[in-house]
């Protein structure tokens, strides 16, 4: 995460959104992005969608951090 002044233990929340109605590929992101957090589980939403906004893009995150400055 350049320019990201945290780490990933500041992460409060995300939402992972997928340009898929399949189940399995929900599964197959949400799993890549679970063990991306390891132990540290913080309130999630995992969205299927029927199209991102570039070309080709599949997976789209946001994720919402408190950082003490």
């Amino acid at each position: 995460m350049t320019g990201f002044p945290g780490s990933i233990e500041d992460v409060i929340s995300t939402r992972v959104l997928v340009a898929s109605s399949k189940r399995s590929d929900l599964v197959a992101v949400w799993e890549v992005v679970r063990d991306a957090f390891g132990d540290h589980d913080v309130p999630s939403t995992l969205l299927g969608v029927t199209v991102l906004g570039y070309d080709d893009q599949l997976v789209e995150i946001e994720a919402v951090a408190a950082v003490i400055d």
